[in-house]
C-alpha cells in the first residue's frame, strides 16, 4: 500500500512544471531555511573517502555542548538530520496516547502513527507529549506552565527552530528523566542539505537512540562543518540580527499588500489573506514560491528570500 504523500515545504519540482522556468530561476520561500547559509569551511582531505573517526565526532558534541549550553546530566547524540530522530521517537516511548498539539509540524504524528499509536491533539493524561517550540507554522513558544500533559513519561521537545531565540530554549530539561530535545543544523545555519541533527537527553536515552541509529550515522563533511558552525558565535550573532530586520520587512511588504500576521519566527512567518491559493498563484506567476496549507484556505506560510532576491519579491508583491 502506498503511503499518504504528507503535507511539507519545498515542492519545486511540482511548481515548476506548473507554472514553467527552471530550478535557478524560482525563489523558494515555502520552507523556513536561512537564505544565507553558514560557510562551509576547507574539509581535510579524508573527510569524504574515510569513515568518521571518533575523534570528530567528538568534536561535534563537545562544540554542541557549548553552544547550546548542554547541562552535565545530558548525553548528546548526532545523527543524519532531525528527521531520522524524529522516526526513532516511538521506540523509546511507552504505550499509550501521544498528545501532539495542532496545527505544527506532521512528521512527529506521522512517526507515532506509523508505529500503531493513538494520536490527540489535547489530553492531560497522555503517555507521551511531542511540543514543537517555537512551533511550525505558527511560531508558538511553549510555557512550562501550559504544556498540555503535566506528567507524560516522555516529552519530546522539537527546537529545530529555536537557534534563532536561544533564550527560550528548554534545554535544561534534557538532564531530567523522560525528556529528549531536538534540534536541527539545517534550519538556522541554512545547510539543510547536509542532513545533521542532535538528540539530547540523558544517557540512557541517548545509548537506545545510539544502538538504533548505528555507527558512522554522521558525514565526515558533516561533522566537520557542524562543529566550525556551533563554534562561530559571532557568525550565530550577525544572523540573528539580519533574520529579525529581514522578518520585519517581509512583514510590511505583506502589510502593504493586505496581509494580516499572525505568527511565525525570524525564518518564516505565517500571515492571513482573503485567498491563500490565490496569493500563491499570484506569487508563482512571477516563479515564486510559497507554502499554503490543505486545512486553512486563508493561511500562508513565506520563508526570508536572500539579499538579492528582495527585488523580485517586493515587484511581485506590488504587481
Amino acid at each position: 500500500m502506498t503511503a499518504k504523500k504528507r503535507d511539507h515545504g519545498g515542492g519545486l519540482d511540482a511548481a515548476i512544471t506548473r507554472y514553467g522556468g527552471s530550478r535557478i530561476g524560482w525563489i523558494d520561500l515555502s520552507t523556513g531555511i536561512n537564505p544565507h547559509p553558514f560557510p562551509v569551511p576547507p574539509l581535510p582531505a579524508d573527510a569524504w573517502s574515510a569513515l568518521p573517526d571518533h575523534g570528530a565526532q567528538t568534536a561535534l558534541t563537545d562544540a554542541a555542548r557549548r553552544f547550546w549550553q548542554v547541562p552535565d546530566g545530558a548525553d548528546i547524540l548526532a545523527a543524519p538530520g532531525a528527521s531520522a530522530l524524529i522516526a526513532a521517537m516511538p521506540a523509546l516511548s511507552p504505550d499509550g496516547t501521544v498528545v501532539i498539539p495542532a496545527p505544527t509540524y506532521n512528521e512527529h504524528a506521522a512517526a507515532f502513527r506509523a508505529a500503531g499509536r493513538p494520536v490527540e491533539t489535547e489530553g492531560a493524561e497522555a503517555a507521551v507529549q511531542v511540543l514543537v517550540h517555537p512551533n511550525n507554522p505558527d511560531g508558538r513558544l511553549w510555557q512550562r506552565d501550559n504544556f498540555p500533559a503535566p506528567d507524560p513519561a516522555l516529552t519530546v521537545i522539537d527546537e529545530s527552530f529555536c537557534d534563532i531565540c536561544p533564550e527560550a530554549t528548554h534545554i535544561d530539561l534534557a538532564a531530567t528523566p523522560g525528556h529528549v530535545i531536538l534540534k536541527s543544523f539545517g534550519k538556522f545555519w541554512g545547510l539543510a542539505g547536509m542532513r545533521l541533527g542532535f538528540a539530547i537527553a540523558q544517557p540512557e536515552i541517548i545509548a537506545d537512540l545510539r544502538d538504533r541509529i548505528g555507527p558512522w550515522a554522521v558525514s565526515g563533511p558533516a561533522l566537520h562543518t557542524g562543529t566550525a558552525a556551533l563554534q562561530d558565535n559571532d557568525w550565530a550573532t550577525a544572523t540573528r540580527h539580519r533574520l529579525t530586520a529581514d522578518s520585519a520587512r517581509l512583514d510590511a511588504l505583506m502589510a502593504a499588500d493586505g496581509a494580516e500576521y499572525i505568527g511565525g519566527t525570524s525564518l518564516f512567518r505565517l500571515y492571513r489573506v482573503p485567498d491563500a491559493a490565490a496569493l500563491q498563484h499570484r506569487l508563482a506567476g512571477h516563479h515564486i514560491w510559497s507554502r499554503i496549507f490543505p486545512w486553512s484556505d486563508t493561511w500562508i506560510r513565506l520563508g526570508l528570500p536572500a539579499t538579492i532576491h528582495w527585488p523580485r519579491v517586493e515587484a511581485a508583491l506590488r504587481a
